[in-house]
């Protein structure tokens, strides 16, 4: 086993694999969750990619919102084996917010209030963070549950991912506003400032509005207010989550220059905030010959080659060399600015792979790629 990536993994509960679009992200998340259940332990591996890509490379036909158990047997046929179990799953955002609402009710009748509200059926997936606040929730859910040793999130891209960093001070924030307190308190702030008592102020809002809407807004905030002392609490304990030091991330980039410039600035992003970043893995490397030798010289090449083939054909091989190396050098250079800007020295480094990861066979190439013998 690669010994950076087992050192940074190792005593680990929680990994969450953050990273730009389109770098294999979810492949590799999938990859460490593999490689993590052949060393025997009990795995689940969350995604919230909408492709949900994640499900082919797993021969499973569909993710849900509660975690599978994958069959061993499919990683044995393309030789890995796995000592542990793997579970997989996809976050349905809508179901975990609803979940989180059931959990946090302090009785029956409140929670079929709000999940019954017409109100809380548009809010809930409106309120800015609640996909990334739930993705968290469903971790912190799957943590506390015991009944896995570590969980993998998948993430959305690093941009995105900032979001998914801020999600519980920002539904916090949410919750505190001026504008919710005012909608949770009708008869207070706003009815004294207007001269109005509440009766007043629901009369004109009805004239207004229409008296079914405002009676829906007014039971679902009733009900909602019996729930932010345990929102407020929840948010916190998400949050302490993503600092716990049993919690560490896995930025995921390419050597592509948007990809690295915003791997750097994720990585930055997780230091500002104390999180700990544990592992830099660059997918789709390209370059030539062998590990640690410097791959051969144009005129040596073109010397090669002139010696073995015609000119039309030597001319054209040798701009098909030229090409090749050129990707190499730029490759080689990002590499270096990653190992600078982010300081890990050792990043993993994944090489350019024919055609797309999406079986079983493709990740357990991944994998071995990551835990390889150092």
């Amino acid at each position: 086993m690669n010994a950076s990536l087992f050192d940074s993994l190792q005593d680990r509960s929680v990994v969450i694999c953050a990273g730009p679009g389109g770098v294999g992200k979810t492949t590799t998340a999938a990859a460490i969750a593999a490689g993590l259940a052949a060393g025997g332990q009990r795995v689940a591996v969350v995604t919230i990619d909408p492709a949900r890509r994640l499900a082919d490379a797993l021969g499973l036909e569909q993710l849900t919102n509660q975690p599978e158990l994958v069959d061993g047997n499919r990683f044995a046929g393309a030789g890995l084996k796995i000592n542990g179990e793997l579970w997989a799953m996809t976050l349905d955002s809508r179901r975990t917010f609803d979940e989180l609402i059931e959990t946090l009710s302090p009785d029956a009748q409140t929670r079929d209030q709000i999940l019954g509200n017409r109100i809380y059926q548009q809010l809930s997936g409106a309120v800015a963070g609640t996909q990334e606040f739930t993705a968290i929730a469903k971790l912190y859910q799957l943590d506390r549950s015991g009944r896995f040793d570590v969980i993998v999130l998948d993430t959305p891209p690093s941009r995105n991912a900032l979001d998914f960093l801020d999600a519980p001070d920002r539904l916090t924030s949410f919750f505190d506003g001026r504008a919710l307190t005012l909608l949770l308190a009708p008869a207070g702030l706003a009815a004294r400032a207007l001269g109005f008592g509440s009766g007043a102020i629901l009369g004109l809002l009805k004239r207004i509005t229409g008296g079914e809407l405002l009676e829906d807004l007014s039971v679902f905030f009733q009900a909602l207010g019996s729930l932010i002392g345990g929102f407020r609490q929840r948010a916190e304990a998400v949050r302490t989550l993503l600092v716990d030091p049993r919690t560490t991330f896995v930025v995921i980039t390419s050597p592509q220059r948007d990809s690295a410039e915003e791997a750097i600035f994720f990585v930055d992003k997780l230091r500002s905030a104390k999180m700990d970043f544990g592992a830099l893995i660059i997918n789709r490397v390209h370059s030539i010959g062998a590990a640690g030798r410097p791959a051969p010289t144009l005129a040596s090449v073109a010397s090669e080659l002139s010696a073995q083939f015609e000119g039309p054909l030597a001319e054209k091989l040798l701009g098909s060399y030229s090409e090749a190396l050129a990707l190499a050098e730029r490759d080689a250079a990002t590499v270096e600015r990653l190992r600078d800007e982010t300081g890990e020295i050792e990043p993993l480094l994944i090489p350019e792979l024919t055609g797309d990861i999406d079986d079983v066979d493709g990740l357990v190439e991944i994998h071995d790629r990551l835990f390889a013998a150092a």
